[in-house]
């Protein structure tokens, strides 16, 4: 199953480089949405509230743009067949959970990269600001790479895909927007251990129900 669904990951992320579909739209995506951000605020400092708030947002859409193809293109290319013959299901979906959780790590490196340069936020535990965006990257990539199965046939997969993944990750993402703001402040690890046990248990579930609900969706 692993070599699978590393060859399944390799593949995508070959057609991801010959095609830069998503890297491309995502890049402009996140540069045009921090300069609005950095113009709006002019001089004036946000909190680190505001800050973790509006990270969280930006990363939540960049991703939802950028990991909303991944079996989409698939039904484009008509390689879902293929997939279907060549590889069990839990292969495809691991495949494309590693390849997701890859782009979304790119993805969100350069956010918080961009994001500091251009508002120059000051964080004040970066270690525990990494695991927290890390283990929220995990979360993302699961909940959105079921998500994406399940629009893949529809006609509406642009309007469905924020729709259906906004409120399973709503829990999420208050834990990591409370995580990051105490991060940000410089809080111990003591200080953001129930989020962090919420974020862990939260993606554990995703993970796990989603291998065992995704044979179902993918041969539908």
């Amino acid at each position: 199953m692993i070599k699978q669904a590393l060859a399944i990951c390799k593949k995508d992320f070959n057609s991801e480089i010959r095609t830069r579909y998503a890297v491309n739209a995502l890049l402009m995506f996140i540069i045009v949405v921090i300069s609005v951000i950095k113009f709006s605020l002019g001089e004036d400092k946000l909190s680190a509230e505001m800050n973790s708030g509006l990270l969280w947002i930006i990363i939540f859409f960049a991703t939802s743009n950028g990991l909303s193809r991944v079996f989409v293109s698939e039904e484009e290319r008509g390689t879902s067949l293929v997939l279907k013959l060549s590889s069990d299901a839990r292969s495809v979906f691991l495949g494309k959970l590693i390849f997701n959780t890859f782009l979304t790590v790119l993805i969100n490196f350069f956010i918080i990269f961009l994001y500091i340069i251009i508002t120059g936020l000051d964080i004040r535990n970066l270690g525990l600001f990494s695991l927290t965006l890390g283990l929220g990257t995990l979360g993302l990539s699961a909940v959105m790479t079921i998500i994406a199965a399940l629009i893949s046939k529809a006609s509406s997969k642009g309007t469905l895909y924020p729709v259906l993944s906004f409120p399973l990750l709503l829990p999420l993402l208050l834990a990591c927007i409370s995580a990051t703001t105490l991060t940000i402040e410089g809080a111990p690890f003591g200080a953001i251990s129930g989020e962090i046990q919420m974020t862990v248990s939260y993606t554990i579930v995703v993970i796990t129900a989603s291998f065992l609900l995704f044979e179902l969706v993918w041969n539908d």
